[in-house]
């Protein structure tokens, strides 16, 4: 498995330094928050998107993916939320990124099953242009949809191969599914895979991984077992934790934390 981290750890750092963090720490890659309060985002000019591509390039890394905000179970008008999920898509092909993350976003105002109808309508029409650019959509396990057979519900309505799914390992847990569980849902459909670690389920201030409760022995071997070889990417929740720890401190610790787990699940 390659290893990554998400810019969410060092908000509105320079891609630059981002870069240097990521090869001066052993990591292969990184998922790149794509919001308008980072370097990288849907609004770049052609030329801005064909440097970081070779920023990217140059340093011997790779962009796992650009993490979005797109809601796609989220009341409103299909075409707007299709365009947004398109903008996202493009970016990535221009960037040299496989993969986009969409929310599931439901408000909890409509039943699961129109939330489901829905995401799945909208995320069907985005696979055509995925398909077109070469980029999968990625429909993370979280807020109305936090396990690996919620997001399945939706995932087995597209049936499409450009959009699949990314297990958010917190977000299950806290919907009471084991490792094992959420494998055995996601696994025909899986991009790559979120870690991290909090201290409980009422206290989600990120830690270095292996001080808190997530299962990430279990996940890890789970995958291992299953032969599973994609991305591992560390999503630090600095930007919504300004007082948790220094990211850039942790990351060699927390790659050290991956590789051991790695080995003993071999």
């Amino acid at each position: 498995m390659k290893l990554a981290f998400s810019t969410l750890g060092v908000p509105g750092l320079p891609l630059t330094d981002v870069l240097g963090l990521a090869a001066a720490h052993g990591y292969h890659g990184v998922e790149l928050r794509a919001h308008a309060e980072e370097p990288v985002h849907p609004g770049l000019t052609p030329e801005q998107r064909a440097d970081v591509a070779a920023e990217v390039k140059a340093a011997g890394l790779e962009i796992l993916g650009l993490a979005g905000y797109v809601r796609v179970a989220a009341p409103g008008d299909d075409d707007t939320v299709v365009g947004e999920i398109r903008a996202l898509l493009d970016l990535a092909r221009d960037i040299g990124a496989p993969f986009v993350r969409v929310f599931p976003g439901g408000d909890g105002g409509e039943n699961a099953e129109e939330a489901d109808a829905t995401a799945a309508r909208r995320l069907g029409t985005a696979a055509e242009h995925a398909t077109d650019v070469g980029v999968r959509i990625l429909l993370e396990t979280h807020d109305s949809h936090p396990t690996g057979a919620d997001a399945m519900r939706v995932l087995g309505l597209v049936g499409h191969r450009q959009v699949g799914a990314l297990w958010d390992v917190m977000h299950t847990w806290l919907g009471g599914e084991q490792p094992v569980e959420s494998f055995a849902a996601l696994s025909p459909h899986l991009g790559y895979v979120q870690v991290k670690d909090i201290a409980s389920a009422d206290d989600r201030t990120p830690l270095r991984l292996g001080a808190g409760v997530l299962p990430l022995t279990d996940v890890v071997e789970t995958l291992s077992r299953h032969g599973w070889d994609g991305w591992l990417c560390w999503e630090y929740e600095k930007r919504w934790y300004p007082d948790a720890a220094n990211f850039a401190e942790l990351l060699t610790p927390g790659r050290e934390h991956l590789a051991r787990l790695l080995n003993e699940s071999a």
